[in-house]
């Protein structure tokens, strides 16, 4: 990694967020900083703030305890073998820019927080947090008004939006969001320039199926 790598960063994110915008996405709020990272040692970060009434985990859906919980071993190992580390603490970019999920995740639910990468123009958050199926409702509804494609998986709802761009260095980037609305929790991931194939999906087959 290259001296230059923080302010291309910082640059790039800038330029992201001004364009997500322009493809309507929801404002955002900064999503509020877990008291855990999420990482391997079994701990499950929770965030602070009380925005909206903490969601009741439903029999369907239980919090895994560490991020290596949500991911199958192939996944795990290809991730690794890819993008590490797991949970830099370094990483602070959000894992959506949509206000009702980051508002949802400010409100005390019970989160896990996993990223991958470190701090530089590559690199995903992810997500997975507790909802209710009212909460469920509401944020797919939003997704879909702000421009999200809406696709079934499972016993959920897969909703995907990208961009492409160029930073003010003149360097060609892709971000966007991959949401899951699925049976009793939601799994927001937003990335930069890293989507693995099957990302979302092996995510789903592990934690519902």
């Amino acid at each position: 990694m290259t001296s230059t790598r923080p302010t291309r960063m910082r640059r790039l994110l800038t330029a992201a967020t001004v364009g997500l915008a322009a493809i309507a996405l929801a404002a955002c709020q900064p999503e509020p900083e877990p008291t855990a990272t999420g990482a391997s040692d079994g701990t499950t970060p929770t965030a602070s703030g009380a925005a909206t009434p903490t969601p009741t985990p439903t029999a369907a859906f239980a919090l895994p305890a560490s991020c290596d919980e949500i991911y199958s071993a192939d996944m795990r190992a290809s991730l690794q073998a890819e993008n590490p580390p797991l949970n830099d603490p370094g990483v602070t970019m959000y894992s959506s820019e949509n206000a009702s999920i980051l508002e949802l995740i400010g409100s005390g639910a019970p989160t896990l927080r996993c990223t991958w990468g470190g701090p530089s123009d590559y690199g995903l958050a992810t997500n997975v947090t507790v909802i209710d199926a009212s909460q469920g409702e509401d944020i797919v509804a939003e997704l879909t008004a702000a421009g999200f494609s809406d696709e079934e998986l499972g016993d959920g709802s897969v909703h995907r939006i990208e961009q492409r761009g160029i930073t003010l260095d003149d360097e060609p980037y892709t971000l966007g969001e991959t949401h899951y609305v699925g049976d009793g929790a939601i799994v927001s991931t937003r990335w930069v320039n890293f989507a693995p194939t099957g990302y979302i999906e092996d995510i789903v087959a592990t934690l519902w199926d």
